[in-house]
């Protein structure tokens, strides 16, 4: 009798054999379809990967208890994708299935389509003609005459140069062939708007998948993408594994973003992973950012990737011009200089939009107090309270663990208790005093969790209601706010000092992506940078020069360094409540790494984590770094099948992170 060999979502490198009762059609078994069946004390919910004859277990098998599908959930270029990807980040297939379905159908509840979601799916008017660049039009012919294909484009277009004007056209041209479109982007908040826009143009269903919504409606989009009832798909980072019965192109927006990046349990990189899926479906990918990723500019140096340029802004939209403020030794009325102010109130008075960035939410980072220095911190992490005025508390960005405000230093009992430092809502509050009849609004993540608020907020913008916008990096990509003709970056040193490698591309793109939300009409616009570092060479680099130059240089830094792109990482991460446990883990699984011998892999650590303690539990780091991929995912391999055997691998919490983005 032939065996069902089945992916259950535990932590085990191998599949699961089970018998076929002798009642069951054999017919519908095919891989790809749901079963429940008996796993320890309690029944699970497993994919069928294939029907083997025999299974080298010595143990008697138990029979399947239930199919739940006729036919397959996932499509056969899903099915090789979820094993790709369990096979390159070393996570169980099983675990990689249940993170793709969605959550109805690890519930085991039927796969089956209630309802067209009609707060996902819209019509909107007949595609409009639009006027285009000579450099749009040549993206645009250069992506639609490889749609039968694979070949990876990455469009470079500044801020304003109408990138998303490309996909449409684009997408057009995928929706006259009869294919669909999957288009991702890094950030839930951009979904609505990218969607709108969409609608506008085309008369065809559209569905966003993303999880701000119901598991219902999430269920119903996937299914009606996989019978290819829905022509454009729309979504964040797990929206790259809705299944597509025609696909035609796939577009990754703001590649660069870190965002797609799944920083926990299931490690992967959805642009990374697009580029294999649309090897698999023959399809071209588009990758787009105004500030792309250095790994994909080292993939334009050795001509993986085709160059795709937009050099200008869209329209008659000109570049923003650049200022450097130097608040050295200068007053500030809590964190904007004179010479900002001045400038605020001269475009409003020409009726502009202003736009102040401020990667910091709450009032201010640190509760000091004057007479001992006394600062308070979170009793769960090695960082300081953030004091929040709305509502009163002292909040930890880490953890989420809420203080009461102190009146009294618990140290030396004073009562001259201040806040420290500058928050999205200390600076409101300033602008308030200084523009009392002008409208403002703060966009972060504490001004926006009600649903529809961001929405909300963004339409006062947009209706000039209000004329300055205060926010975080949730605003600083994406949004297209035509009026806006000043945007100030109040703290542009953050970040440049950071220990982690790749902070200065992070800081580089984040400033030019602010900066880009200036004079993106027919209005000129300027940029303010306060800075107490005016010959800082990142800062003077990116104005003079612009973030070509910029990467360039970048580039050659990481190659001096070896340092990816031009090697190839992992990260081995390790947590416990005792603070010895995760060094102690990884230094056995360093002297395990010597059973192995290569030159070929490069190991350091371990070190604790930058933020050691994080919500009560102690962290620290191995990374092995090597120039090639295979002699990297060789020494992995062996490790993983040996890993669970080192004395304290049961008292610790581990993770490996294959290409980490974050390393600190």
């Amino acid at each position: 009798m032939p065996l069902l060999r089945i992916a259950i979502p535990a932590p085990f490198y191998h599949g699961f054999d089970y018998l076929i009762p002798s009642d069951w059609d054999i017919g519908p078994l095919v891989p790809g379809i749901r079963l429940r069946v008996p796993f320890g004390k309690r029944e699970a919910i497993g994919i069928l990967t294939e029907i083997i004859e025999s299974t080298p277990t010595l143990k008697p098998l138990k029979p399947a208890i239930a199919f739940l599908d006729t036919e397959p959930v996932f499509t056969p270029t899903l099915m090789k994708l979820a094993r790709f990807a369990s096979q390159y980040y070393h996570y169980p297939l099983g675990e990689v299935f249940n993170s793709i379905l969605p959550g109805l159908l690890r519930k085991g509840k039927a796969a089956y389509c209630k309802s067209l979601p009609t707060t996902t799916i819209g019509l909107g008017e007949q595609f409009a003609s639009y006027a285009l660049n000579d450099a749009q039009q040549t993206a645009i012919n250069s992506v639609g005459s490889s749609l039968s294909e694979f070949k990876i484009f990455l469009l470079n277009g500044v801020t304003g140069s109408g990138k998303t004007e490309v996909y449409l056209h684009i997408i057009d041209k995928v929706i006259k062939a009869n294919k669909q479109a999957l288009i991702l982007v890094p950030e839930i908040g951009l979904t609505p708007q990218i969607l709108a826009r969409f609608q506008q143009r085309f008369h065809v269903p559209i569905a966003a998948l993303h999880s701000g919504m119901t598991e219902r409606e999430r269920l119903d989009a996937w299914l009606l993408a996989k019978q290819g009832r829905i022509p454009i798909i729309i979504g964040t980072r797990s929206a790259l594994f809705t299944p597509l019965l025609n696909p035609g192109v796939i577009i990754i927006d703001e590649e660069h973003d870190v965002s797609f990046k799944q920083q926990e349990g299931f490690r992967y990189h959805a642009r990374d992973l697009a580029i294999v899926r649309a090897r698999m479906e023959n399809i071209p990918i588009l990758l787009g950012s105004a500030t792309p990723s250095l790994e994909s500019l080292h993939n334009i140096a050795t001509a993986r990737y085709h160059l795709l340029n937009l050099p200008a802004r869209a329209g008659s939209a000109e570049h923003p011009h650049f200022h450097l403020i130097d608040i050295r030794n200068q007053t500030l009325e809590n964190g904007l200089s004179k010479l900002l102010l001045n400038n605020m109130e001269k475009h409003l008075a020409q009726n502009g939009q202003i736009l102040l960035f401020l990667n910091r939410r709450g009032f201010a980072p640190v509760w000091f107090c004057h007479a001992c220095s006394w600062t308070a911190s979170c009793d769960r992490c090695d960082v300081k309270l953030t004091y929040h005025q709305q509502p009163p508390s002292l909040l930890c960005h880490h953890c989420g663990a809420t203080r009461p405000i102190p009146h009294q230093c618990p140290k030396c009992q004073s009562h001259h208790l201040y806040p420290l430092g500058l928050g999205t809502q200390r600076i409101e509050q300033t602008l308030a005093k200084y523009f009392p009849n002008v409208g403002i609004v703060r966009i972060d993540r504490d001004s926006t969790r009600r649903k529809g608020a961001l929405h909300s907020m963004l339409e006062t913008i947009h209706s000039g209601e209000n004329k300055i916008l205060i926010g975080t990096q949730m605003i600083a990509k994406g949004h297209h706010f035509p009026e806006v003709t000043l945007v100030a970056i109040l703290d542009a040193d953050t970040g440049l000092f950071s220990a982690d490698f790749r902070a200065t591309e992070r800081v580089a793109q984040l400033l030019l992506q602010v900066a880009g939300r200036a004079g993106r009409a027919e209005r000129a616009g300027e940029v303010y940078l306060q800075t107490h570092n005016p010959q800082h060479p990142l800062l003077l680099h990116l104005i003079e020069h612009g973030y070509m130059a910029f990467a360039k240089a970048a580039l050659l830094e990481r190659k001096n360094a070896d340092l990816p792109p031009y090697n190839y990482a992992a990260l081995f991460r390790a947590e416990a409540v005792n603070a010895q446990a995760p060094l102690k883990f990884l230094q056995e699984l360093r002297d395990l790494a010597h059973v192995y011998p290569t030159n070929a892999v490069t190991i350091l650590g371990p070190v604790p984590a930058l933020i050691e303690r994080r919500a009560g539990r102690y962290r620290a780091h191995l990374l092995l770094l090597a120039k090639e991929r295979a002699p990297l995912h060789l020494l992995l391999n062996q490790l993983l099948t040996r890993l669970s055997q080192l004395p304290t691998s049961k008292r610790i919490r581990w993770g490996l992170d294959v290409d980490p983005m974050e390393v600190i």
